[in-house]
């Protein structure tokens, strides 16, 4: 049974420092190290940051009222000055799934997982319908490449794993009509064509 001290989980452990007073000033660099280093909705810095308000709350025993209107004020100026953009996030975010092969009920999902909102995701799925004929077409004929599944597949029985495939896109959330297009073709170059990108 461990020993009560008064001491921090932590306090005493070579090579932890303890976390640090969540101040304006601190948490606002952050904010800004995070955003250097990863793409994030507001959503998604407001959670990083009131981490280390939480942190900070066990740690040194701040108040959390207090960190919470300092976070809602950096993520509001963020906004206000542009470093923040859900919009923009979006639209980056849904290519990229998009690119991996991630439907686009999934890049939904996905986004708002990411606490986007509604108005931001159907904006930057339809900047990907402008550039894709068929959006859900030319992902699953990624995800398909990348899994190597359907037209793909190098070796074995095609047909004996037929099933297998179509459940496999199912469940990335393609509907049975493009997962059949998709595993059902006798050739990878004419569908990749048919799925072509438009022209801006």
């Amino acid at each position: 049974m461990r020993k009560e001290t008064g001491e921090s989980p932590g306090a005493g452990k070579p090579g932890r420092r303890p976390p640090k007073k969540a101040t304006a000033k601190h948490l606002e660099n952050v904010a800004l190290w995070y955003l250097q280093r990863f793409a994030a909705s507001a959503a998604s810095l407001r959670l990083v940051l009131m981490r280390r308000v939480d942190k900070s709350v066990r740690a040194h025993d701040t108040d959390r009222a207090e960190g919470t209107a300092l976070v809602d004020d950096i993520v509001a100026r963020f906004r206000a000055s542009g470093l923040l953009d859900d919009r923009v996030y979006a639209e980056g975010r849904a290519r990229s799934l998009h690119r991996r092969g991630v439907s686009v009920r999934g890049i939904r999902a996905r986004l708002r997982a990411k606490g986007v909102g509604a108005e931001d995701i159907e904006a930057a799925l339809a900047v990907l319908r402008e550039h894709a004929a068929e959006p859900d077409l030319t992902a699953a004929i990624a995800y398909a490449s990348r899994r190597r599944i359907g037209p793909y597949r190098r070796g074995g029985d095609r047909e004996a794993m037929r099933e297998r495939d179509l459940a496999a896109l199912a469940r990335q959330g393609f509907t049975y009509d493009t997962a059949r297009r998709v595993i059902g073709a006798d050739d990878v170059t004419a569908l990749e064509m048919e799925a072509e990108t438009r022209d801006a």
